[in-house]
């Protein structure tokens, strides 16, 4: 199962350029709101029409725009999961599951809907409308209706972006489960980056529009590319930089200092990225990559301490530096040398 998706489409001021490919496996669309992701499921699905491009499912050509090709969504073999679930809300759970089988009809029609019914654990709620089911048994009908049209794939369109925090790890370790029964490709839409790392091995993040190289979860976590990837994989700090006097040194205009860092420079950089918990109190004695800081805020989290700091070498309006510490750790009134590990340090494009 392979599923190639290469497109383009002009929404008045916005350009959708996108091309990924992807097996059988749960792929991540990762990005920032508005930067393409729900529109790049919807040309998947036939809802809209992208103006060029392709879109081939295991050989089969979707969209075409050379060859003037465009499937009707009913011939696709699409199932989209919308993020209200789009449930008919006239209709009794067994209705629902029963209007996504395409071409089954009499004996074979009601078997199919008992076996998603059995699957899906929906025994108890055959009778009843959408309005009468909780949050994870809409959730449940919605996948059955759309396994009932027996897809290749599944679009999921941010299936949890509605919810309270409670509610949002229940019914995700339910889809988990059900997208474990099924043998397709699923593509995750997300602009969640610990949603998308606990559900997704692979990932393609979308940046205005625009697509970048399909990478696994642990390399867009470790060392992203660029600004918006790395603003995704939970990089607090970002501050342009130069390369420094020597081979490994960078210089950061914005904080005033010099660091060592770890990666081997490359064109296109424009910034570093750095991890709020990646950075700490200097040690005493503790010279390379360490700045002097003052100390404007503290604030209180559940389970850590956040500071704000300004490097005291830093111009007025620079970029603050954000750190993130244990709670209970002791921490010096004033002043605060801090220490960032070469390691830690991100380069990115911007």
């Amino acid at each position: 199962m392979a599923l190639t998706v290469e497109i383009e489409k002009n929404y008045g001021s916005f350009h959708l350029n996108v091309f990924f490919e992807t097996g059988w496996e749960v792929l991540a669309l990762l990005g920032a709101s508005g930067c393409g992701k729900s529109l790049t499921l919807k040309c998947i699905a036939g809802i809209e029409k992208p103006d060029r491009g392709r879109i081939v499912l295991d050989g089969r050509v979707l969209y075409d725009s050379e060859k003037r090709i465009c499937l009707p969504p009913q011939r696709r073999r699409v199932g989209y999961l919308f993020q209200q679930y789009a449930l008919f809300p006239n209709m009794t759970v067994e209705q629902n599951i029963a209007a996504g089988i395409r071409l089954r009809r009499g004996p074979a029609r009601k078997r199919r809907v008992q076996e998603l019914v059995e699957r899906f654990h929906l025994e108890d709620t055959l009778g009843k409308l959408p309005r009468q089911l909780s949050g994870g048994q809409q959730q449940r009908v919605a996948l059955g209706r759309i396994l009932a049209s027996e897809p290749e794939v599944i679009l999921l369109d941010e299936p949890f972006s509605a919810l309270d925090s409670y509610l949002k790890w229940q019914l995700e370790m339910e889809l988990k489960e059900l997208l474990s029964l099924f043998h397709g490709t699923v593509l995750w839409v997300s602009h969640d980056r610990g949603e998308a790392y606990r559900n997704c091995g692979r990932v393609c993040v979308l940046e205005e529009g625009r697509s970048l190289p399909v990478t696994d979860m642990e390399t867009l976590m470790a060392a992203p590319a660029t600004c918006s990837a790395a603003r995704l994989a939970g990089y607090q700090n970002l501050t342009p930089v130069r390369p420094g006097g020597a081979p490994g040194l960078l210089s950061l205009p914005e904080w005033g200092c010099a660091l060592r860092c770890a990666q081997p420079w490359r064109e296109g950089v424009t910034h570093i990225g750095l991890r709020a918990e990646a950075i700490r109190p200097a040690r005493e004695g503790e010279r390379e990559n360490c700045l002097a800081c003052d100390v404007v805020s503290v604030t209180e989290d559940v389970a850590a301490r956040v500071l704000v700091l300004r490097p005291v070498d830093a111009p007025p309006g620079a970029t603050p530096l954000w750190m993130e510490r244990p709670k209970g750790e002791p921490l010096p009134a004033g002043g605060l040398p801090v220490h960032i590990p070469p390691e830690s340090i991100a380069l990115l494009e911007g």
